[in-house]
């Protein structure tokens, strides 16, 4: 069973902070890359900061110096710390790989729920 858990999302004021968690169970979590996507209102999901095992990291343009990707390879989990918050930051954000999961059973890709995260101006 694949399962991703996403959580600490909520609602901040612009210029707050949220730190987002994620934890993948079965054969989800990659030795290779992982990330954090977000989907706002009406827009393609988009991914916003990944990691590789040995900790290399990448960042969209728009969260780079405020966004902290990172993770723990034997919680299997991934972290994204979120500072400065802007209310353009607003969506749901969602783990997975980078890129994202496929198999046989989930040709289209396996997401879990996501968690809100809201900023208010």
């Amino acid at each position: 069973q694949v399962q991703l858990v996403e959580s600490g999302g909520g609602l901040v004021q612009a210029g707050g902070s949220l730190r987002l968690s994620c934890t993948a169970s079965g054969s989800i979590f990659s030795i290779n890359a992982m990330g954090w996507y977000r989907q706002a209102s009406g827009k393609q999901r988009e991914l916003v900061a990944s990691i590789t095992s040995g900790g290399n990291t990448n960042y969209a343009d728009s969260v780079k110096g405020r966004f902290t990707i990172s993770r723990d390879n034997a919680k299997k989990s991934v972290y994204l710390q979120m500072n400065s918050l802007k209310p353009e930051d607003t969506a749901v954000y969602y783990c997975n790989r980078d890129p994202p999961y496929t198999s046989s059973k989930y040709r289209e890709g396996y997401w879990g729920q996501g968690t809100q995260v809201t900023v208010s101006a």
